[in-house]
């Protein structure tokens, strides 16, 4: 549960009896209010010394598909990765850090202090120090009257025993109208903003954190790679089709002369300095820069509409992800001066496919350090919902991973990304939600259209731990990150290793996000219920809407109902009942008293960072 604008997960630690009693009504916290949160959290915090560790535990209906029953997970070697989330015009979004060992988001943003500085309105990208040091997350506020644009910073927690969750989060603040896109460094002192609003790269320096420097580049600069060497920085300009070679030292430029690519949207360095890599959205080129003389040195087609370029140094290979065409291509790139990407394989995702039978918009790909396996996340948009859990009969989106195997590119297995709770699930048909409501500001430019900071990048986007262990994908209708374990036998969990690999554990939540609906906090009492083949009718005056969560206590009779979280059903919907699928037997209409309360929606995860 959450209190405010964060989630309450248990403690992994030996609580005491006093601590116990507090437990039950943990569930219902936010209602009460937060000053009893506060109390409850620090009887939790004195049973546990000076070790703050929560462990989510994952799937808590045993038995799901992909979700066995499974203890707690046990803390191996300490790993991150950063979600980054939207919230509503005017309000900070939301940074947070997972806990890979322990399957829990162990810190996030603004910190306890609710006065304490935030990161700002309408985050658009991430990006940490190569000793993962420190996150930086940037913000086109300025989008809105009166919005900031800038970089904020905070430390990540530690595995020490004295970590307490981020550090305070310090914002640089960039000039008005400088929209900040993307974020990147090879260097130590320093990180690299690209502004789209200014078409400018700034240079900020991280022991005075301030921007000390900026220099003007193409027109709407999306995308940044810095050569591992640090000698130069390669920026894709998307408004005027340009790549510029920008100089860390001072910010000057040039542009790269034999590049002729339509809306570049993404860049990638080598490892070795030598290659740089450019995905043009426009006309759908890979294309190749060699390092040394700026000179282009191939062109390769990947479809027009391609949107993401992933690199994998492990295999040196290159991943491309086309929602358009619904394809994945991917290059092998064998490493020298005079290396041309050749293509190993391009893999449909059309309708009829083997990883997506009904057609998917692959969005973006990840692939584990051990070289086993690479993830391509994608979604499906349905204008009619075909998943009655969704609670929504208009349009949905059905988010889903494909896992390949590496080494031959074949289908190992596909993945639905919803597990119960948050979301529903009824156990006695073996039916469980694979489908959110479409929301309207998680959905990306619709090519020919291009990016814009007024739009988010990616719908879904996945990124893998750094010890192979997990694959997160990051949903942002569902307002979740869903955790893949990846190991045959769960290392996390040394009292319960039967989980398989390429497992859906659980959805971690963002943080509530702020209600603008004209029905926000509302509380209706409920007068009566009954539940006929799995679905509870509870009747109430109510404004409720399909899809909705709604959060269900105070019942003296049919107590089962109490501290569930419900999502209300398009079907049955009334000014004077609602209905929601439960698995229980029959019940005839009983009058009862209790409420049922609107939860808060999710912000919305819209991009991964992993960290070490």
């Amino acid at each position: 549960m959450r209190s405010g604008g964060d989630r309450v997960q248990p403690l992994k630690c030996t609580i005491p009896s006093q601590a116990k009693v507090f437990i039950g009504v943990l569930m219902s916290f936010q209602r009460v209010g937060r000053l009893a949160a506060i109390v409850v959290l620090i009887v939790l915090w004195s049973a546990c010394g000076q070790v703050y560790r929560p462990v989510v535990l994952p799937c808590s209906l045993g038995g799901l598909p992909n979700c066995p029953i499974e203890a707690p997970p046990a803390p191996t070697a300490f790993h991150a990765v950063f979600g980054i989330s939207l919230n509503v015009p005017n309000y900070p979004g939301n940074a947070m850090q997972i806990d890979v060992g322990g399957d829990s988001i162990i810190g996030e943003t603004p910190s306890s202090d609710a006065s304490a500085p935030n990161i700002g309105d309408n985050p658009t990208h991430a990006a940490t120090l190569p000793n993962d040091s420190a996150v930086f997350v940037a913000s086109a506020a300025s989008l809105v009257p009166g919005g900031i644009d800038e970089v904020s910073t905070f430390t990540p927690a530690t595995s020490s025993l004295a970590g307490g969750g981020l550090g305070p989060v310090q914002n640089v603040v960039l000039p008005p109208g400088s929209l900040p896109v993307f974020l990147n460094t090879t260097e130590s002192g320093n990180i690299y903003v690209a502004n789209f609003g200014t078409n400018s790269v700034g240079k900020i320096s991280i022991s005075d954190n301030a921007e000390i420097l900026t220099g003007p580049v193409g027109v709407n600069p999306v995308s940044m790679a810095e050569i591992p060497d640090a000698q130069k920085l390669y920026v894709a300009n998307q408004g005027d089709n340009s790549i510029s070679d920008v100089n860390p030292l001072d910010l000057t430029s040039t542009l790269v002369p034999g590049f002729t690519g339509s809306a570049p949207v993404w860049v990638i360095a080598r490892g070795d300095s030598q290659k740089v890599y450019v995905l043009s959205q426009g006309d759908g080129q890979l294309v190749t820069i060699d390092a040394a003389t700026d000179a282009v040195t191939s062109s390769l087609p990947v479809g027009a509409g391609a949107n993401y370029l992933f690199y994998d140094s492990n295999l040196n290979r290159l991943y491309v992800t086309n929602p358009v065409t619904s394809t994945v291509s991917v290059f092998s790139i064998s490493g020298g001066a005079n290396d041309t990407p050749a293509l190993l394989t391009s893999i449909a995702f059309t309708a009829g496919s083997a990883p997506c039978p009904s057609g998917c918009s692959p969005s973006s790909i990840t692939a584990l350090a051990d070289g086993s396996r690479f993830y391509v996340a994608s979604y499906q948009m349905a204008a009619t919902c075909p998943d009655p859990l969704a609670g929504t009969s208009g349009a949905c989106v059905i988010p889903s991973v494909a896992v390949f195997n590496a080494p031959n590119f074949t289908l190992k297995t596909t993945l639905t990304l919803l597990t119960d709770p948050p979301f529903s699930a009824n156990l006695s048909t073996n039916k469980y939600q694979y489908a959110v409501p479409a929301t309207s500001t998680c959905a990306p430019a619709v090519f020919p259209a291009t990016y814009s900071p007024a739009t988010v990048r990616f719908r879904v986007f996945t990124a893998a731990s750094v010890d192979s262990s997990r694959v997160y994908v990051s949903m942002c209708d569902a307002g979740a990150i869903a955790v893949i374990n990846t190991l045959d036998n769960n290392a996390n969990n040394p009292t319960n290793n039967s989980t398989p690999a390429d497992t859906l554990i659980t959805d971690l939540p963002a943080a509530f996000s702020v209600c603008t609906a004209s029905n926000c906090n509302q509380t209706t009492s409920i007068t009566a219920f009954s539940i006929t083949s799995n679905v509870v009718t509870f009747h109430a005056a109510n404004s409720f809407k399909g899809g909705e969560k709604i959060f269900v206590s105070g019942l003296t009779t049919g107590t089962y109902l109490n501290s569930n979280i419900f999502t209300v059903l398009s079907t049955g919907l009334s000014a004077t009942q609602f209905e929601c699928f439960f698995t229980h037997a029959n019940v005839s209409l009983t009058s009862v008293s209790g409420t049922a309360t609107i939860e808060p929606p999710s912000q919305s995860p819209i991009f991964l960072l992993p960290g070490q």
